[in-house]
């Protein structure tokens, strides 16, 4: 038995132990970490270096493929690094950053999400008040709100996570250092504390997809009263993939924090996991914005050195 003060550091789940597909996972999380990379880093510099992308959508933009970024450089380096070197280990103290770094940046994204829903939802709902209700000073706020939301809820739950006495060895039954795992490792009764208020987190943010669904419900609405045929295909052809990503982002993030323990195991811990924390960062530079045709062009030029 082991309590938290003498542990210095955690073993991550062990995908396989034949070297052969040890290499094929790191070449696998390697590539999607630099395809993450790659399409999140180009969509921040061309909408940070071309001033006609300066719009609160394509700022919206920009702090999601910031917050992709983040999320996914906090779980997969480590992952990588450790099937290429044959090791499980993370320090106690990496595990803990690891924790606040994650829940940081996907609670910040969460928020997000829903403030570009409203964008959307003003956008084509309410076009006449577009200027008005989302101006650059309103963006901005919106912005900081979402990225403040995601550090106090990275604090309150790394904080309550790591004060409670782990003594159920230092295992840790998944690629990355996730809070669920780590409560397993716990033998107090105040772990119930925790799983409270991740209860209450989940709740409020299963809220917040509420406000989503809501959002493209009345957008939809909306866009069935386009005459356009056309404008009905562009409308839905760019609504539906944001609902299904955000969809999947949120459902798994659920069932990872909520799934009772008799059905956990770890394929699908390691599963549900991939699911909410790697698919998405992967996929959202496709989906959010190189769908849009104004800054696939841009990034072209950006690319190719052309200038407009």
């Amino acid at each position: 038995m082991s309590n938290s003060s003498s542990i210095t550091q955690f073993l991550l789940l062990a995908f396989t132990d034949t070297r052969e597909l040890q290499l094929l996972h790191f070449w696998l999380f390697l590539g999607i970490y630099l395809a993450a990379l790659l399409g999140n880093g180009l969509i921040i510099i061309t909408i940070a270096c071309d001033h006609h992308l300066h719009t609160p959508m394509y700022f919206f933009a920009l702090n999601l493929s910031v917050l992709d970024l983040g999320s996914v450089s906090t779980t997969l380096p480590k992952s990588v690094a450790n099937s290429l070197w044959d090791t499980r280990s993370i320090s106690y103290s990496g595990c803990v950053a690891q924790v606040f770094m994650f829940l940081f940046f996907i609670s910040a994204e969460h928020s997000l999400l829903t403030v570009m829903s409203y964008d959307r939802y003003v956008a084509i709902c309410k076009p006449l008040h577009y200027g008005t209700l989302l101006g650059s000073r309103a963006c901005v706020h919106m912005a900081a709100a979402a990225w403040g939301a995601g550090f106090l809820n990275a604090l309150l739950h790394t904080a309550n996570t790591f004060s409670l006495p782990l003594c159920q060895g230092n295992a840790v039954d998944q690629f990355f250092c996730e809070i669920p795992q780590i409560l397993k490792l716990s033998c107090s009764p105040s772990f119930l504390r925790e799983a409270r208020l991740v209860v209450f987190t989940v709740c409020l943010y299963f809220g917040c997809f509420l406000f989503i669904v809501a959002s493209y419900v009345q957008i939809f609405r909306a866009v069935l009263r386009i005459p356009s045929e056309q404008g009905r295909h562009k409308a839905f052809s760019t609504c539906l993939p944001h609902l299904a990503v955000v969809s999947l982002f949120i459902s798994t993030g659920l069932i990872a924090y909520l799934k009772p323990p008799s059905i956990s195991s770890s394929s699908l811990n390691l599963v549900v996991s991939f699911l909410y924390a790697v698919v998405p960062p992967a996929l959202n530079p496709l989906i959010y914005s190189f769908r849009n045709k104004q800054l696939k062009d841009t990034a072209w030029k950006l690319i190719t050195g052309c200038s407009s």
